[in-house]
């Protein structure tokens, strides 16, 4: 059977951000795009030439196979660099409460598997030898409206049960090391941050020299799936032709793909200037175990870059006329947690972003489309959950299966 995709674009286009991101201020790396031609034949297509597809781009080339990498716009154009790049293994549904939802045993096999999946790319990384701006970091889960001060505290027992490395802090401990007040939180510790925008292009570097092509802009107007393979139109102008199809369109899903109750939020952003001198001492990452919640995290140059007031919005324009306004609100709270730092924004955006659930993402085969498989990283863990992508197909399009596919996968239990 198969579920041919045609019309004037293959997937939904979405205007992903708005305003300017710190990541923009720097000369966009360079990333080398190959000339689209009439016809090209490769082993797998992979549309997005954001994070999730280079990522995935990158370890299929290391296996030989032979990679086209296509996108809309251009190598990291999308809602890349929109990402503030926290990549933490700590979901935003706390284990505890992911336990009680689909059971303890799966809910620890997530959360070890988002673990895992950050150390591999922190590994990956440093092996590739990329400068990608990356800082391993603590993190520092304050209380909030999900969590009170008890049930943080059973959320720590609960990681601890599972094998997690974490510190129970109280309101004097907490204030001593950050200068919050009266707080209870949570330290988890070997997350990572990165330059998101040039993490794109540098592991987009690395498949190209493995022999990957890089063909933007260009639009997937056709998806036409069988049992021998798939085939891309690419607006009027020529066909991809490859034995199997990924889809790594972020926040832009394809067509034919089941939704599976992911959908689109709101999110909005601000940089500081540079402050070295004013930051706490290990740098950790600030979040807090509420909705909305606020979320914290510093640059190799010492900027502070603060996100959060999500909301239900999926509409572009609804999002951009609340920019000024949640601009304000966000430098307001972070004056209010962090009084020992300057607040004033030096840069604001917002972007749109996609959400689960569970808050867990959606990879693999799709179902009814023969050799099109899909890396769908909705909820708070993008970036992580990207590198998990790219784990799981590498398995399934090399013949093998990965061991917690069943957890991601469209036919999940969950």
């Amino acid at each position: 059977m198969t579920n041919r995709q045609t019309g004037p674009s293959a997937s939904q286009s979405r205007d992903l951000r708005t305003g300017r991101t710190i990541w923009m201020e720097k000369r966009h790396p360079a990333v080398p795009i190959s000339p689209l031609r009439d016809t090209l034949r490769c082993d797998v297509a992979i549309i997005g030439a954001g994070i999730s597809g280079a990522l995935i781009a990158e370890n299929l080339s290391e296996t030989g196979l032979h990679v086209i990498v296509l996108d809309r716009r251009g190598p990291g154009e999308g809602s890349t660099p929109a990402s503030t790049a926290l990549l933490q293994y700590e979901l935003d549904t706390p284990l505890s409460q992911m336990s009680e939802r689909i059971g303890a045993a799966r809910a620890i096999r997530i959360w070890r598997r988002s673990y895992l999946a950050v150390e591999a790319l922190r590994a990956r990384t440093e092996r590739l030898g990329l400068d990608v701006g990356q800082a391993t970091r603590p993190s520092l889960y304050l209380d909030g409206n999900i969590l009170d001060r008890h049930q943080l505290s059973r959320e720590a027992e609960a990681r601890r049960r599972a094998g997690f490395e974490i510190e129970l802090i109280g309101p004097a401990e907490v204030e001593r090391r950050y200068g919050i007040r009266r707080r209870h939180a949570i330290m988890g510790f070997g997350n990572y941050s990165v330059d998101p925008r040039a993490m794109a292009a540098a592991y987009l570097g690395v498949a190209a020299s493995r022999g990957a092509q890089i063909i933007a802009p260009a639009e997937v107007t056709g998806v036409a799936p069988t049992d021998r393979g798939v085939t891309l139109t690419i607006g009027g102008e020529g066909k991809v032709h490859a034995r199997h199809a990924i889809f790594a369109t972020g926040y832009e899903m394809m067509k034919g793909v089941p939704r599976l109750g992911n959908y689109i939020m709101s999110t909005w952003v601000i940089a500081t200037r540079p402050q070295p001198e004013k930051l706490w001492a290990d740098r950790a990452m600030i979040w807090e175990a509420s909705d909305p919640y606020l979320y914290i995290r510093t640059t190799p140059e010492g900027a502070i870059i603060c996100g959060g007031e999500d909301e239900d919005i999926a509409d572009a324009g609804a999002r951009d006329a609340k920019l000024e306004a949640k601009t304000r609100a966000l430098e307001r709270k972070l004056a209010a947690l962090l009084p020992a730092i300057d607040p004033t924004p030096a840069f604001a955006w917002a972007g749109s972003f996609g959400n689960s659930p569970l808050g867990s993402p959606t990879v693999g085969r799709v179902p009814r489309m023969p050799n099109c498989y899909s890396a769908m990283g909705y909820g708070g863990n993008g970036i992580t959950f990207s590198m998990m992508a790219a784990q799981i197909l590498r398995e399934e399009i090399c013949g093998a299966r990965d061991p917690d596919g069943d957890l991601f996968g469209f036919h999940r239990k969950f």
